[in-house]
């Protein structure tokens, strides 16, 4: 295996202990991938959002809203972005029963940079039809290691948790040790090794891997964004918690 990330600190170390025996007592799970694309489906329970005193909006708003992601990667960086033309509706609206042709509002695009070995994240952040870019450092996230295994797209995962105190967010997380390290979906990054589901809060908001595909990666496929207005995240949260309150929705109808 390749060595990992200089950032690795005391607070995972058991983390990877345990990931590493279940590594090397499995058969076939030597050969770690470090190379490649990712699609996933983010699922959003938008009625969940929705305040007791705006109840009657769920019989016009469609429960679920689909939207592809795309997760490219080498040995370093990483660059999860939606998929396909930005500009394209990326979402997909559907009632509780699994219908509805009702065209939800474009979640706001995002990107997200991370280079490993700086520990840096870029996030490019579209909100009210202006793009920020919000620099800070990857944070260790207090995860839990559990007993459970599970099959995702041919990868065997297994199942970590943690408690977000900060946003109320209980967060499961399924990650394979047979691909990289420090790898996943938006911020679910810091598991040894590369996060194939996600779900927060019980089905508020769900990640799967649909696709996993192994192969080169260009270095123009992982650019850095580099446009829009410089913000710290504690300034844009305040920004974003701000607007939300000015229009009368809850700060969590979109996670940003």
């Amino acid at each position: 295996m390749k060595s990992l990330p200089s950032f690795i600190n005391m607070k995972i170390v058991q983390v990877l202990a345990i990931a590493l025996l279940y590594f090397l007592s499995v058969p076939g799970l030597q050969g770690q991938v470090h190379y490649g694309m990712i699609e996933y489906e983010v699922t959003i329970d938008i009625h969940r959002n929705i305040p007791p005193e705006r109840e009657e909006l769920k019989a016009m708003i469609p429960q679920f809203q689909t939207v592809p992601y795309q997760l490219i990667f080498n040995d370093t960086e990483s660059l999860y972005k939606p998929k396909d033309d930005p500009d394209a509706d990326l979402s997909r609206g559907r009632g509780p029963g699994g219908g509805g042709g009702m065209r939800m509002m474009r979640v706001p695009r995002a990107e997200t940079h991370i280079n490993k070995t700086s520990r840096e994240v870029t996030v490019a952040q579209d909100f009210m039809g202006t793009n920020y870019l919000i620099a800070e450092s990857l944070e260790i996230a207090p995860w839990r290691i559990g007993d459970q295994v599970m099959d995702i797209e041919g990868y065997m995962c297994m199942m970590a948790w943690y408690t977000d105190t900060v946003q109320n967010q209980e967060i499961t997380a399924w990650f394979t040790p047979q691909i990289q390290p420090f790898l996943g979906p938006d911020r679910y990054v810091t598991l040894p090794g590369t996060v194939l589901a996600v779900d927060v809060n019980n089905g508020e908001r769900v990640w799967v891997a649909r696709k996993i595909e192994i192969r080169e990666v260009r270095s123009s496929e992982l650019r850095k964004p580099n446009r829009g207005q410089r913000i710290s995240r504690e300034d844009f949260n305040k920004m974003v918690q701000e607007q939300m309150e000015r229009m009368g929705a809850r700060g969590a109808a979109f996670r940003f």
